[in-house]
């Protein structure tokens, strides 16, 4: 009736609830005014699902919300934009797009290298590395995800240990997150023997500086790195726990990639080396993370590092631009394929004009969630074209040859967190015979490998794929 008042539930004229609703604005705008302001000082570039979904976690759980960006915001640290190499005169009319996309990112000109061995197994990769340590002399570096003290793991650490004793520097550093997956295991012993352990962002340990969400995923083992001729680098997916090697007692190993080289390409990882464990220990070097050089060597090979100390990511934008550039093929290995919509869509693209585009991925991952996460980018994919193979164990490398021009190998997954969230490294070849070694490489491990069938998802599934897409792949 006209004129008649209302009257509001009791709740809302009481002053306890004015309070309550008073705070919980302030709490929001402050947790609004905290992401914003550090994604602008930051230079935070989120992808835009990532940045709704923070927002919306922002805006309805605030109280959760707030800590929980302060503990795994940052996603980059601040550094100078690079600045790209001149193209030299030899090299006009040349088609150096790998070549000039990868220094034009800020990474190292391509340098000489020699004797790459490609390991066919776990067992040669394991000789490698053992084979590698007993002959240092002077340094031993060593960068790893996880280290667990399981058949293969302690083998390698009694190993550092003799060195160690003997009197040579030996370093190794173990991702903070890693460890606890490993069950925490006891380094002491190397460092009673005279080594050095360093854990990298501890996640119980590190102050509130947004980095906790961020894993150092780097595989290297480098030997001698400052002694000119007898510097030598062990690199690829492969972390130091048994199953990624010949596997445990009843169980077989996984099927992984590695390889180690020769020459002054390994001075690049052990300058990243010395960067990684100078930021783990809370130095600061003032040497820079990319030598300055003028001179490319064309047909030599260049690390490609990505992660939060690289101002782009450097990974997926090569991997982008070379889904473009590429004419003929393009085989890619990965055990987690859940990349974003702009990937996708390069190598889909790819596809329809006619490139061969071949995926090889495990049938069961590791990680169920991955897989689930993935099945849409598996169908897009096949339904543009590519043919996708799934292997019938466990396949942990990590590969993408484009053409004979490019073989990227090394650490990073072909996921979003892999290439926008972790300290990733891949090494580029650009030598077309060695191209060819790593493609034959990749079309053995396809031999055993089933035809990947589309399969329309059922509504719960399809929800629950982009549920897991939006968050569990993107905070």
């Amino acid at each position: 009736m006209a004129g008649q008042s209302i009257t509001l539930p009791a709740m809302f004229t009481d002053p306890s609830f004015t309070r309550w609703l008073t705070l919980h604005g302030f709490v929001t705008t402050v947790a609004v005014l905290v992401y914003v302001i550090n994604s602008h000082v930051m230079h935070q570039r989120r992808q835009p699902a990532a940045a709704i979904a923070w927002m919306l976690f922002i805006l309805f759980l605030p109280y959760l919300a707030l800590p929980a960006f302060l503990l795994f915001g940052s996603r980059k640290l601040p550094r100078p934009l690079p600045t790209a190499l001149p193209r030299p005169d030899w090299m006009q009319g040349m088609d150096a797009w790998a070549v000039e996309t990868i220094a034009a990112l800020g990474q190292p000109a391509p340098a000489h290298y020699h004797a790459l061995q490609l390991h066919q197994d776990g067992c040669a990769a394991r000789e490698a590395v053992l084979g590698m340590i007993d002959g240092a002399q002077y340094s031993i570096d060593v960068s790893t995800f996880l280290l667990r003290l399981d058949d293969l793991g302690a083998v390698v650490l009694s190993a550092l240990c003799r060195k160690a004793e003997l009197g040579l520097r030996v370093r190794l550093l173990v991702d903070g997150l890693g460890s606890l997956l490993a069950g925490g295991p006891n380094l002491q012993r190397l460092v009673k023997a005279g080594g050095a352990v360093t854990l990298f962002v501890p996640p119980l340990r590190s102050p509130l500086k947004g980095r906790t969400n961020l894993r150092n995923h780097r595989k290297l083992l480098i030997v001698d790195g400052d002694q000119g001729a007898r510097r030598r680098l062990w690199c690829g997916g492969r972390n130091l726990a048994a199953e990624y090697f010949d596997g445990a007692p009843g169980s077989a190993g996984w099927r992984d990639l590695s390889f180690d080289v020769s020459g002054p390409l390994v001075q690049q990882a052990q300058t990243l080396f010395h960067h990684d464990w100078a930021f783990a220990n809370g130095q600061t070097l003032a040497a820079p993370l990319v030598p300055a050089s003028t001179e490319f060597v064309f047909d030599g090979a260049q690390l490609v590092a990505s992660g939060p100390d690289q101002s782009d990511d450097t990974v997926h934008a090569l991997l982008v631009t070379a889904a473009y550039r590429a004419r003929q093929r393009i085989a890619l290995v990965t055990p987690y394929f859940v990349p974003d919509a702009q990937l996708l869509m390069s190598l889909c693209m790819a596809a329809r004009r006619g490139v061969q585009v071949d995926l090889l991925v495990p049938a069961r991952s590791n990680h169920r969630l991955s897989d689930l996460a993935g099945a849409r980018a598996l169908r897009t994919l096949a339904q543009a074209g590519a043919h996708i193979w799934l292997t019938p164990g466990m396949m942990h490398g990590k590969l993408v040859v484009v053409d004979e021009m490019l073989a990227l190998a090394g650490s990073a997954n072909l996921d979003a967190r892999s290439l926008f969230l972790n300290y990733e490294l891949m090494c580029a070849f650009h030598q077309p015979q060695d191209v060819r070694r790593f493609h034959h490489w990749f079309e053995q491990e396809r031999l055993p490998a089933s035809r990947y069938v589309p399969v329309a998802p059922g509504l719960i599934r399809d929800g629950l794929e982009g549920m897991l897409l939006w968050m569990g792949f993107q905070l």
